[in-house]
């Protein structure tokens, strides 16, 4: 199921800088979430396992099932919305798995998203937006109930935390810029391939023509990429977003929802 993958020496060296002990595995399977049975293989490659877990108080009654097993104690790796690549520190070195979909994409795309989720790793964050909204989760589906149903709340809730690490690793990204200019130019291109679509983003709001939940993947990736989002994600791509983070989003969402009522 898995295998070392060779790293150029662009992400060797990012790897040494952000994540040194992290595996960078492929995977023989693609997944949404690794099955249980899959995931344990991990435990032959790796020193031991900590499955992570978090209180049942933050997850709504209605919420997707894949977020109650996220909470449990059930090792569970990756999650609807990770993309090509996934990254865990529930194991010990971390590792970063990369799925064969991404096999036919530009190779300087692929390793630029590998170079993501190693800096990524290196950040000490949580590996998905409950840990992240942790006991205000409930408000944030609270403040979105009347427009977003529990698939559009667990959408708009991946892509604000995405946005929220954004903050973060942009900065590493374009510093890029002299050391890895490969890793560099695919991340600034995929940040001007985003912009056409961003002009119209307000206008497919208005009339319907984009859920708020594809909206704001959007908009938010956006902001990883140093790119201006649109309204209303704008208010997002703020220093008061780093520093407050689930809070200041969660207030965000209950101004946003309600100027649209």
């Amino acid at each position: 199921m898995f295998e070392a993958r060779d790293l150029a020496p662009a992400l060797a060296a990012v790897r040494d800088e952000h994540a040194p002990e992290a595996l960078v595995l492929d995977c023989a399977r693609d997944f949404e979430t690794l099955p249980p049975a899959q995931a344990e293989d991990l435990g032959l490659l790796v020193d031991s396992l900590d499955p992570t877990s978090y209180p049942a108080a933050w997850v709504p009654a209605d919420a997707p099932a894949l977020l109650e097993r996220y909470a449990s104690g059930e090792f569970t790796v990756g999650a609807p919305g990770d993309g090509g690549v996934a990254w865990t520190r529930q194991t010990d070195p971390p590792v970063v798995l990369v799925k064969p979909r991404l096999e036919g994409s530009p190779a300087p795309f692929v390793d630029f998203l590998v170079a993501e989720a190693l800096v990524q790793v290196g950040l000490d964050v949580p590996e998905q937006f409950l840990g992240f909204f942790g006991e205000r989760y409930p408000d944030l589906a609270a403040a979105v109930a009347d427009r977003l149903d529990p698939a559009g709340t667990y959408q708009l809730a991946a892509a604000l935390y995405e946005a929220y690490l954004g903050l973060s690793t942009r900065e590493v990204f374009a510093g890029w810029e002299d050391d890895h200019p490969e890793l560099f130019d695919a991340w600034l291109d995929a940040g001007e391939r985003l912009d056409p679509r961003l002009a119209d983003l307000p206008s497919e709001l208005a009339t319907g023509s984009v859920s708020f939940g594809d909206a704001a993947e959007l908009a938010c990736s956006a902001i990883k990429h140093g790119t201006e989002p649109p309204t209303p994600f704008g208010a997002l791509d703020t220093p008061a977003y780093r520093e407050y983070g689930a809070d200041f989003a969660v207030q965000w969402a209950e101004k946003t929802f309600n100027r649209m009522d």
